[in-house]
């Protein structure tokens, strides 16, 4: 009996080893698919922190990037701004210089105190001198001739801006010519002779001319080897250089120039100088003569204001001015550019008027001029028409023939 017992109860444990060790692989497995079901919600959850990093990276430098946009247009703001304050820093100490210059120039209040009746007697012995002075332009020169007709346009060259300026030393003896382009600069070029500007390689080349102060629109005139000129950044102020070695040797501020253009359709000139028979011209717009021309008479060697002549000639529509033996003939043209006319004159010596000469007309060219100047030797017209050196040709007859027809 014990021996059947025995492997009985082998058996039954067998069984059981057995039945512990099935329960313990179940729970294994279980365990098992648990952790790899949260190992892979951990890489998943790894991954998508991954992305987000990423994502977030990729803005950090698309930031820092539009960032280093912002600085470097903050960067060229500063400049701007920077640079702008240092020019208005000159302009101030410009402004600064011409009012003390003119506090020097005006007289103080206790000196300029004076009498009523003492006031109207020196205001009419003023007049008086003006009078003495306008008959006495008219005695010493002998000049009684008016433009008739403009026969011919030669154009000469093409060279420089669109506008400009270039004449001749009406000066005896002088044949040199004078280039200025632009509207603003500090070179001149000066050329031996008509010829030498006009060749294609010219020879010798020309001399350029560095002048002290930059110069303005394109009223410049050379006389006796002296050029006188708008000074730029001033409303007003007129330079007298000397060309051998670039020194200013004079200066003027021009009574009520420098507030309006003189002409109309050249909007950055304000001050058009001008030789003639008689001398050295100034032409200007005044506000307080309705826009209309005034030309003054200055000497041209210490330039001290002789005479003024408010006109009739308005300067709306008007493209250039020139004077022929004291008469101012104002040049007209319209916005879109076509045949110029001359439709006002003025005469200092009041011998005829606008309304007893007829319209006279220019020869057709390109489309306006940016500068007329009258050669009182050569009697011609050296005018700058959208960058093309012309020359007109012009005929004069005494005032009493033009006053008789």
């Amino acid at each position: 009996m014990s021996g059947r017992v025995v492997p009985a109860v082998l058996l039954s444990l067998c069984l059981t080893v057995a039945s512990v060790q099935s329960q313990g692989s179940q729970q294994d497995a279980f365990i098992i698919q648990y952790l790899e079901r949260r190992l892979a919600q951990i890489e998943e959850r790894l991954n998508q922190c991954e992305q987000n990093t990423v994502g977030i990276t990729q803005k950090n430098y698309d930031l820092s990037s539009e960032m280093r946009g912002y600085l470097s247009t903050v960067n060229v703001l500063r400049s701007e701004v920077k640079s702008h304050m240092d020019s208005l820093s000159v302009r101030v100490e410009r402004v600064e210089r011409e009012l003390e210059y003119l506090e020097n120039k005006i007289p103080t209040q206790s000196d300029i105190e004076m009498e009523e009746a003492l006031l109207e007697q020196q205001i009419k012995a003023a007049e008086l001198d003006q009078l003495k002075k306008k008959a006495k332009i008219k005695v010493e020169n002998d000049c009684s001739t008016a433009l008739s007709q403009i026969k011919s346009l030669k154009i000469v060259k093409k060279t420089g801006d669109t506008s400009g300026s270039w004449f001749r030393d009406p000066s005896e003896g002088s044949a040199k010519v004078y280039l200025l382009s632009g509207i603003r600069n500090n070179t001149l070029l000066e050329y031996v002779s008509l010829r030498s500007f006009t060749e294609r390689t010219t020879t010798p080349t020309p001399k350029v001319v560095q002048l002290p102060f930059p110069w303005q629109g394109t009223g410049h005139v050379v006389y006796n080897g002296f050029l006188y000129y708008h000074k730029a950044d001033t409303p007003n102020q007129i330079l007298k250089v000397y060309l051998l070695n670039s020194t200013v040797v004079d200066s003027t501020l021009l009574p009520g120039a420098g507030r309006l253009p003189v002409y109309s359709l050249n909007p950055n000139t304000y001050v058009d100088l001008a030789v003639d028979e008689l001398g050295l011209w100034v032409i200007h717009a005044d506000i307080e003569y309705g826009g209309n021309l005034v030309i003054t008479k200055l000497d041209k060697g210490t330039l001290a204001v002789e005479y003024i002549w408010d006109t009739q000639c308005k300067s709306r529509n008007a493209e250039g001015a020139f004077l022929i033996c004291g008469t101012l003939y104002v040049v007209y043209n319209t916005h879109y550019g076509g045949r110029s006319t001359v439709q006002c004159l003025y005469d200092i010596h009041d011998t005829f008027h606008s309304d007893e000469s007829p319209v006279i007309f220019f020869p057709k060219r390109y489309t306006s001029h940016s500068s007329i100047h009258y050669h009182p030797g050569d009697k011609q017209l050296y005018a700058w028409d959208d960058g093309y050196q012309t020359i007109y040709k012009v005929e004069t007859r005494r005032n009493d023939q033009v006053t008789a027809e």
